[in-house]
């Protein structure tokens, strides 16, 4: 099982269609959505960020997804991709394999000094 995460804002591109324009293109995107649950993707949920959210990112939308694969996620990836939706937004992606808590918090508490996860 995978978890994605999606964060974006939208571009000058997206302010320039009208609102019909943009409609139609969220309509077709809410058909490949469907098509997705179909083959067993789950969205979690869209949101807004919170403007007071403590460390808050500065991307003001996001969906959260759950699915059963890798090639899952890429399926999704290349769904968001075929849509032109990079076009229109500005986005950044988190990924991962699902992993119980006690699995997370014993990666933390055995991380190597070499590891990527270090940002300083």
């Amino acid at each position: 099982m995978y978890l994605y995460v999606e964060q974006w804002n939208v571009t000058q591109k997206w302010m320039e269609l009208s609102k019909e324009d943009r409609r139609a293109y969220m309509n077709k995107v809410g058909e490949a959505i469907n098509d997705l649950k179909k083959a067993g993707v789950e969205n979690l949920g869209w949101a807004m960020n919170d403007e007071h959210t403590p460390y808050r990112s500065e991307y003001r939308y996001m969906a959260v997804w759950k699915l059963p694969t890798l090639e899952d996620v890429k399926r999704l990836e290349q769904s968001i991709e075929e849509a032109g939706w990079h076009k229109y937004f500005s986005q950044v992606n988190s990924r991962g394999k699902f992993i119980p808590l006690n699995e997370a918090i014993d990666f933390l508490v055995n991380l190597k000094s070499d590891s990527t996860s270090i940002l300083e």
